[in-house]
């Protein structure tokens, strides 16, 4: 038989109160926000700072036949960290070393763009895009490293490294891959020439052909195309390719197939010319005809990748 205090006692709640993992975790997620919070703030007051020369930049490419790939960029760098948000760290933490070598390096940057201003020696809008767009990329680095350290910018190391095709090239750099693109577009269409048995003669970059006479201008160099091409082989390598020689092997290819591409193209037009009339130096094909041209070596690209992953894939189920 039970006492009265002991069924009481048996009616009374037990109540366990854990102090150790609230005091411990609130605070250290709420400092781990604040930092990411922190990251944030700080992207958009560095956009603002640099505000000017970015509209300036989207402008510039919007204009460009050659750099209007950069507006893109930003978008898929986003979408590459967004993809990959799980795999980031969750813990920040800072790396003051890192952070003052880049923010020393972009306000150089900056302060050398100036100081050309200043002294004189002003940059083309080209070159001084490149400087600029240098100095907002690794100040958003420092940035990176001071509020969400070295662990979590070695996790997003691709898409953040992916933002330097926001940089245009220089105006040297790009005349000279506009030139030796353009040298090699004629020795490709050379060989087809000759391949096609199509009677002509050639002195350097003109080809005189039966009804017309064809010169590979720098302006037909292709290099936009051939640059876009490169760009997407780079995301695709990283995106469907494991291992690191058949990435570096899809990227290299691209060169001579943006060779081969450009080529083809000369020898297109030229045959048209050929046998429907020298009037098609006129037409689409060869003012508006570098899309179709980028498709079609789009193809013997998405062969490599195919045959790459297949690779990847059969190396896997082997380990």
């Amino acid at each position: 038989m039970r006492s009265s205090s002991n069924r009481a006692a048996a009616r009374e709640p037990t109540i366990s109160v854990q102090t150790g993992n609230i005091s411990g975790s609130s605070p250290l997620k709420h400092r781990q926000k604040s930092r990411f919070l922190g990251a944030a703030c700080f992207a958009v007051v560095l956009a603002a700072i640099f505000g000017h020369s970015l509209l300036t930049l989207i402008k510039y490419a919007a204009s460009s036949q050659l750099f209007s790939y950069i507006l893109l960029i930003p978008f898929v760098s986003a979408y590459l960290l967004y993809i990959r948000r799980d795999q980031l760290p969750k813990k920040y933490s800072v790396d003051l070393p890192l952070a003052i070598v880049f923010l020393a390096i972009g306000l150089g940057i900056l302060m050398f763009t100036y100081w050309l201003d200043f002294a004189g020696r002003a940059p083309s809008i080209g070159d001084r895009l490149t400087l600029l767009a240098l100095s907002f990329l690794c100040c958003l680095a420092a940035g990176g490293f001071f509020f969400l350290g070295r662990a979590w910018m070695r996790a997003a190391a691709f898409p953040l490294v992916y933002l330097i095709f926001m940089v245009p090239m220089p105006n040297a750099m790009a005349d000279a891959l506009e030139q030796a693109s353009a040298v090699a577009s004629a020795e490709m269409a050379n060989l087809l020439f000759h391949l096609s048995g199509v009677p002509f003669f050639r002195v350097g970059p003109v080809f005189q052909l039966p009804n017309i006479t064809l010169e590979v201008a720098q302006e037909c160099s292709g290099i936009r195309s051939s640059l876009v091409l490169f760009i997407t082989s780079i995301l695709a390598a990283n995106l469907f390719l494991k291992t690191t020689w058949r990435r570096f092997v899809l990227v290299a290819i691209v060169i001579p197939l943006g060779i081969l591409r450009n080529g083809f193209r000369i020898f297109v037009i030229g045959l048209l010319c050929v046998h429907v009339g020298p009037q098609m130096i006129h037409s689409l094909i060869h003012r508006r005809g570098g899309p179709l041209f980028f498709v079609v070596s789009l193809v013997p690209l998405l062969l490599v990748l195919w045959l790459l992953r297949k690779g990847d894939e059969q190396t896997r189920f082997a380990e």
